[in-house]
């Protein structure tokens, strides 16, 4: 069976620079600038929190990692509307082997599938702005955020 390289949107410290990419991310097979539609904020604990329009969350995060990243291939999508609401900037990520990097990154974010955490992961519409392609990605989205809203959509704020 080959394996899918996987799409993860990152908007915090496992960008490139930040604190955790180094550790979490060094299996790296390409980043790209990226854009998602949603709110971003910093919370007390020094990270932020993305929040996301319901309407563009195409699935939940699971612990079959393989299966997750089937389902990331099966969804043709559209771009998002720009007028639709805020724009959040990242970073796509893509890795080769999607059973590496999901448990690692879904122990950091504290994400446990039918479990309460603070981040669900979700698969949405990210945008590549360099080339107006739009493909689904895994991100570590919030509910609801308690901190400073980032109007720009950048971490750390410009």
């Amino acid at each position: 069976m080959r394996l899918m390289r996987l799409n993860v949107f990152v908007y915090g410290t496992l960008k490139r620079g930040q604190s955790n990419h180094e550790r979490f991310c060094r299996d790296l097979v390409s980043a790209q600038e990226a854009t998602v539609r949603g709110q971003l904020y910093e919370l007390p604990y020094g990270f932020p929190a993305l929040i996301v329009p319901k309407a563009d969350v195409i699935a939940t995060g699971t612990t079959d990692y393989l299966a997750d990243t089937e389902t990331e291939h099966r969804i043709e999508i559209e771009p998002p509307e720009k007028s639709l609401g805020p724009t959040v900037h990242g970073e796509l990520f893509t890795f080769d082997d999607p059973e590496e990097p999901l448990p690692a990154l879904d122990e950091l974010e504290g994400f446990r599938p039918g479990e309460k955490s603070l981040y669900e992961r979700v698969l949405i519409p990210v945008t590549l702005p360099k080339t107006g392609v739009t493909v689904p990605a895994w991100a570590y989205v919030v509910q609801s955020a308690s901190g400073i809203y980032l109007p720009g959509g950048h971490w750390p704020a410009l």
